[in-house]
């Protein structure tokens, strides 16, 4: 007797399955929210570090982005701009949710479980979005003073960035919810 053949497979068997996770959306609210709380707290005690630091040197106190022009004086204007992040939440919350969402947000999906590249990719974001948005006040004043705030500004972008991944992570918890087995039969 000749064996008979199975019947070819469909060159499309649909979407694949896709794992649903819990928490991920209040993660990332959380994560936004504390994003805006973060970069306000840094770049307040970074303002208050700077003025310390040049009380301590002697050097002149009075550093103003706009009309002075130097380096420190764009990252202390970053750090101002940095201090004052709270005011503008309606703006900052959308935008790190999205920015997270786009990025760390899908990383569950992906079954990515250690905690390292949510810290990374929150880091690199947060410096992205806070650095960009200092640069370019601080490019009004000149060159140098816009490179001086665009470093302060990834400084302290960073930062939040990396406490906001370490918050997401935290809150979903990855890999507890791809180690979960589902019984459910019915």
């Amino acid at each position: 007797m000749t064996p008979v053949p199975d019947p070819p497979l469909p060159s499309y068997a649909g979407p694949a399955a896709r794992r649903s996770f819990k928490r991920v959306k209040l993660a990332l609210f959380l994560s936004s929210l504390a994003a805006c709380l973060f970069v306000t707290i840094i770049g307040a005690v970074s303002t208050r570090i700077l003025i310390l630091a040049a009380g301590i040197t002697g050097a002149a106190t009075n550093y103003n982005m706009l009309s002075d022009g130097s380096f420190l004086g764009g990252l202390s204007g970053a750090f101002q701009l940095a201090s004052y992040n709270f005011l503008l939440f309606f703006i900052n919350v959308p935008a790190a949710w999205l920015a997270l969402g786009l990025s760390i947000g899908r990383l569950p999906y992906r079954g990515i479980m250690h905690r390292k590249p949510y810290v990374r990719w929150g880091s690199i974001w947060g410096a992205i979005l806070v650095g960009g948005t200092t640069s370019l006040f601080g490019f009004l004043a000149g060159f140098v003073s816009g490179t001086g705030a665009l470093l302060g500004g990834a400084f302290i972008g960073a930062l939040a960035g990396a406490l906001c991944g370490l918050l997401f992570y935290a809150i979903v918890k990855p890999a507890n919810q791809l180690a979960e087995v589902d019984v459910g039969v019915f």
